[in-house]
C-alpha cells in the first residue's frame, strides 16, 4: 500500500516523490531537504511551499530550468528565433558546471534502495532522506 500523500503516479506511471534538497556545491555536503510532495507536482510548486526558501535566504541558489519565477538563479533560455548572446553562453556554461557537481551528489543519494522504493508512509521517505543525507555527509567528511 502506497501513501499518496507522499507518492504519486506520474510519467512513464511509475511512482515517485519530489523531494527538494539544498547541496553545497563546493562540498557537496547536503544542507538540508524538505518533506517529500507527489513526483507529480511541479518543481517549482513544490520549492514555493516547502521550508526550503527560508532556509537558503541570503545564500545564492542556482537550479535547473523547471525553477523559473522562483527566485532562483536558473540558466537563461533561448527564444524562438533569437540565439543567445555570448555572455550567456558563458553564463549557462559556469551554471552547468556548478549544477554538475550538484547532479552527482543527487545521483550519489539515489543509490541507496531505501530511496528508489517509495513504499514509506507516513514521515518515513523524509525520515529516509534525512539519514540518506547524514550518511552521505559523514562519508565526505571523512
Amino acid at each position: 500500500m502506497r501513501d499518496r500523500q507522499v507518492g504519486a503516479s506520474s510519467r512513464n506511471y511509475r511512482f515517485s516523490a519530489n523531494v527538494q534538497v539544498i547541496i553545497d556545491a563546493d562540498t557537496r555536503l547536503v544542507v538540508a531537504s524538505a518533506r517529500p510532495a507527489p513526483g507529480n507536482k511541479a518543481d517549482a510548486h513544490v520549492w514555493r511551499e516547502s521550508d526550503l526558501p527560508a532556509a537558503a535566504a541570503g545564500t545564492t541558489v542556482i537550479a535547473d530550468g523547471a525553477y523559473l519565477g522562483t527566485g532562483l538563479i536558473v540558466p537563461h533560455r533561448r527564444r524562438a528565433g533569437r540565439p543567445l548572446l555570448r555572455g550567456q553562453e558563458e553564463d549557462n556554461a559556469e551554471h552547468r558546471r556548478v549544477r554538475a557537481r550538484v547532479e552527482h551528489t543527487f545521483a550519489r543519494m539515489k543509490n541507496w534502495k531505501i530511496l528508489r522504493d517509495c513504499r514509506q508512509r507516513g514521515d518515513g521517505l523524509h525520515h529516509a532522506v534525512q539519514a540518506v543525507a547524514t550518511m552521505h555527509n559523514l562519508v565526505l567528511a571523512g
